[in-house]
């Protein structure tokens, strides 16, 4: 007799021993349940039924109410028309009994025992001592009343419950075991392992191998994720070409703005009117030199009052490279000048200059590190300097003064350390190839005339330049060699995987989800930067940002 329903699929059989998971609903009746098949002629074995059987729920709860379903319909066929409302094949609307749960539960347990610990069972049965290599030698397991096979250790005596004192063996690479780990997982509010092993002992379950089991697990939680998930990383990628050309000085120029100081801009009958003034950083980005120019306010305009100032001085630039600040981004559209990206061609300034203009991703302030060190380098000299001056008498023209100090300060620093060799007495630095001189020294002694001003005068200066270059290439350049840190090599991000993006003025659970649209390698096809897109009150926006603002919650390859 075939009885169908939803999903399932009911048949009477005849009596024969089956260890099937539904034979065990109710012996009597010699009923068993199992999945719906596309076709009815099709036969398949027990033990593959049973993995399919489970795989569809992705709970606890959900299984257990399903199989105390199929339990109490199976009692329904034994009870009296006139007695119950409950007879034969029926959508029951009744909550299910604690009975039931517990008779779906046993089913399920010796179900999953049956098809692990098959040779275990069978020599309990005929009494004969469990191999040495079963992962069960050292329970010294039993079989209980119902079936289930407990660890019968040394605790009979304690003053503890049944399940506590010997537990159910389960096995650790198992469907069920991993839907009874996420349950109780939860019911430990998401806690780490030892919470969560706790819980699941105290219910009266012995999981083999259950800590690597339940680290598995809860890896794998997404609410986990969530809540300590971490930044995602990856290996440092190679320093650019800007970084390593030979070209002039302020050739490849990274900048950023750093402030505010406020400064006494005039006097009144009051006592004195006060404003603020910021300073824009230029940094060489293969020299490491810097000019500093103090601006007025933030806008585009006066940015581009201090690039002109930065070009009359240092010369023109072929590249300039920044984050994406509201006033660089407005100063390269006023100037027309072409913003491109890493990972596209260098396309040519627009305007006679030739110059480009890079942009960092957002919130991306470790790609612009090289200036981002010489920000913080100037603004502790500074502070040296104003702490013996005292705010009070800081002016435009201090500011500028102690700005130009700064720039001296720090263009004189040695880029390698500083030799013991008396052979070896000059000193790599910025300065060096900036004013071709070495040292401050006085004039050598003795009468001049002009015409001998110009004599070899330009063979020193090239000379100086040469020796500044070849022991930049040799010393230098090799201490940029090694990754300090950011050294191995992670998974790259991929398209249509579910990330967190993380956002330092809310709280984490207020983070908002995300899914990538595009990412974008770098040369080395490592991706550190990606397109995230993010649905919030019924509107989507697309953000640009660095891996270091994402945790990834779930991979689009993860089944």
């Amino acid at each position: 007799m075939w009885l169908t329903g939803p999903k399932f699929l009911f048949t009477t059989t005849s009596p024969e021993t089956d260890t099937s998971l539904f034979s065990m609903i109710d012996p009597e009746e010699d009923i068993e349940v199992r999945p719906q098949v596309t076709s009815c002629a099709t036969h398949t074995s027990s033990k593959e039924l049973d993995t399919k059987r489970f795989e569809r729920f992705s709970s606890w709860r959900s299984l257990t109410r399903a199989i105390a379903r199929l339990v109490h319909i199976t009692h329904s066929f034994k009870q009296d028309s006139g007695k119950s409302t409950c007879r034969g094949w029926h959508i029951c609307v009744k909550p299910c009994s604690v009975q039931d749960l517990e008779k779906a539960k046993s089913i399920l347990i010796h179900s999953v025992q049956a098809e692990a610990f098959s040779e275990e069972l069978k020599c309990l049965q005929v009494g004969t001592v469990i191999s040495k290599q079963s992962p069960l030698f050292n329970l010294s397991p039993y079989i209980d009343k119902s079936g289930l096979l407990r660890v019968g250790g040394r605790l009979s005596q304690a003053n503890l419950g049944r399940d506590e004192q010997c537990p159910l063996i389960l096995p650790g690479h198992c469907h069920i075991t991993s839907l009874l780990i996420q349950h109780y997982h939860k019911q430990v509010a998401h806690q780490g392992r030892i919470f969560t092993e706790g819980a699941l002992r105290e219910a009266g379950f012995w999981i083999i191998g259950g800590k690597r089991r339940i680290s598995s697990v809860i890896f794998q939680c997404l609410q986990c994720r969530r809540l300590r998930g971490k930044i995602l990383t990856q290996k440092m990628s190679d320093l650019p070409p800007e970084r390593l050309s030979m070209d002039p000085p302020f050739s490849y120029v990274g900048l950023d703005v750093f402030g505010p100081w406020m400064v006494t801009s005039r006097r009144t009958r009051g006592g004195q009117a006060n404003s603020k003034r910021w300073a824009v950083l230029f940094t060489c980005m293969s020299t490491r030199a810097i000019h500093i120019e103090v601006i007025e306010s933030m806008d585009s305009s006066s940015f581009i009052n201090a690039l002109r100032r930065f070009f009359a001085v240092r010369g023109p630039a072929k590249q300039l490279r920044s984050d994406c600040g509201t006033n660089f981004v407005g100063a390269c559209k006023k100037l027309k000048m072409e913003s491109v990206t890493e990972d596209r061609r260098v396309q040519e300034y627009l305007s006679d200059s030739g110059c480009s203009w890079v942009f960092n991703p957002p919130h991306s302030s470790h790609m612009g590190g090289s200036w981002e060190r010489m920000i913080g380098v100037s603004r502790r000299i500074l502070e040296s300097m104003l702490q013996k001056l005292g705010p009070s008498k800081l002016s435009h023209e201090v500011l500028t003064t102690f700005m130009a100090e700064v720039t001296a300060i720090v263009n004189a620093r040695p880029l390698v350390p500083v030799s013991t060799d008396p052979d070896a007495p000059f000193i790599l630095t910025p300065a060096t190839l900036l004013t071709q001189k070495t040292s401050a020294v006085p004039p050598p002694p003795g009468e001049f005339g002009e015409r001998d001003l110009f004599i070899r005068q330009w063979r020193q200066v090239q000379s100086l330049a040469n020796t500044f270059w070849n022991r930049w290439r040799k010393e230098y350049l090799a201490t940029l060699q090694n990754r300090r840190k950011w050294q191995n090599e992670s998974s790259n991000l991929q398209v249509g995987d579910v990330v967190l993006l993380k956002n330092i003025q809310a709280k984490r659970n207020d983070w908002p989800m995300g899914i990538v649209l595009e990412t974008f390698p770098g040369r080395d096809g490592k991706v550190r930067k990606v397109e995230v897109k993010v649905v919030k009150d019924g509107s989507s926006k697309v953000f640009l940002r660095p891996i270091s603002d994402v945790v990834l919650l779930l991979s689009a390859g993860t089944e």
